[in-house]
């Protein structure tokens, strides 16, 4: 038995030898390249397109180009890349292929790098696009291609999502459709992922089953819906947690968020995190204005409501706003406003909220801290 372990060891130590031996004689190819030929970019054969708010999976347009030569055999990759001016100041990138000289664009892509590219929703705008080739995993060597431009009437891509409230602790019960109104979650003007509220959430019994809500992503449907990740019957009221959602994350729904008495709380939820918390907060002394009213360029003076289970919050239903800018303006005079669009915190003296594509808006306004959402109803 020793023999055959010793004679093992030998013929192992031997391989070892000689793979070392050939590492170090590396007779590997350095490959060079010689200066690209830039790729060709054809020409479309239209001038003009409108893109299609409904159907935006449809195909927009196809790019076709020669491909660029590196003077080996390799494969090439390639960026498609557009830009608002020819000089490609600030390009953004479409989509990107390896080995193909061809790509369609859906209607959404071409919508998106349009936006991103800085043409105005619902106007016409020229557009240039070019190819732009490069080699290997770091995208060495670039080349770009000659332009070819083309204009395009792009619509609005509201990428945001909102959520809403239900539940016996807040304003419409478990009414997922109320009349009463479903309150929003205000999302943070900051970060897309995070959103705030801050208002009353009741329990007067102190019973185990009140003081409860879930969150739902549209108004009048129970899924796509937002809780506790434990299961109903183990969800204890809690200051912080997990969250967990149907379809989201499961096929069941969650359980819930709760207060074990009536006050006032600020609830936060992070849907990149899967993380929320649920405290108190200090109400005292807060009162409201006499009135509230949206003013500014994007609409004649609208008058807003009261929430009538906390009169914090503010709402106005189906505003028509057009491209300009608005403020919450008090029955004392006093204005309050944001530079950040769609959502954010509005102060007392701050800017006016840019109203940037036209359309049907459901506002929202919190007078105990400032949060306002614009809820587009069409995008």
């Amino acid at each position: 038995m020793m023999k055959n372990i010793k004679r093992f060891s030998a013929v192992a130590f031997i391989g070892i030898f000689i793979l070392l031996l050939n590492s170090c004689d590396d007779n590997s190819e350095l490959f060079t390249t010689s200066a690209p030929t830039a790729p060709n970019l054809a020409e479309l054969g239209f001038t003009d397109i409108e893109l299609d708010a409904v159907n935006t999976n449809n195909p927009a347009i196809t790019l076709n180009w020669a491909e660029a030569n590196y003077g080996l055999q390799t494969s090439t990759n390639y960026a498609i890349q557009f830009s608002n001016d020819a000089e490609f100041t600030a390009p953004v990138v479409a989509a990107t292929t390896t080995g193909r000289t061809t790509i369609t664009l859906s209607v959404n892509e071409v919508n998106a790098a349009a936006g991103n590219a800085g043409l105005n929703p619902f106007e016409w705008g020229t557009l240039y696009a070019r190819i732009v080739s490069s080699l290997g995993t770091q995208n060495g060597v670039t080349s770009a291609s000659n332009s070819i431009q083309f204009r395009v009437y792009p619509y609005f891509n509201y990428t945001f999502d909102d959520y809403f409230l239900v539940g016996n602790g807040v304003a419409p019960g478990w009414d997922n459709d109320s009349a009463n109104q479903n309150p929003p979650l205000f999302r943070d003007g900051s970060d897309s992922n995070l959103y705030h509220y801050t208002g009353l959430i009741q329990n007067g019994s102190g019973d185990y089953n009140e003081g409860r809500f879930k969150i739902l992503e549209s108004t009048g449907m129970w899924q796509p819906q937002w809780g506790d990740s434990r299961n109903e019957g183990s969800d204890d009221p809690s200051e912080s947690g997990d969250i967990a959602g149907n379809p989201g994350t499961q096929s069941g729904d969650p359980g819930r968020f709760g207060v074990t008495s009536t006050g006032y709380y600020t609830f936060t939820i992070n849907f990149a995190t899967r993380k929320y918390t649920l405290v108190p907060f200090d109400a005292t002394g807060a009162t409201s204005p006499s009135s509230l009213t949206i003013q500014g360029s994007s609409t004649a003076d609208v008058t807003m409501n009261q929430l009538s289970f906390d009169g914090h919050l503010w709402y106005a239903k189906s505003v028509r706003l057009t491209p300009g800018d608005v403020k919450f303006t008090t029955g004392a005079g006093t204005s309050w406003g944001s530079a950040s669009s769609f959502s954010g915190v509005a102060t007392a003296g701050g800017e006016a909220i840019p109203v940037i594509v036209e359309d049907d808006y459901d506002v929202w306004f919190n007078d105990l801290t400032g949060r306002y959402i614009l809820i587009p109803i069409n995008l």
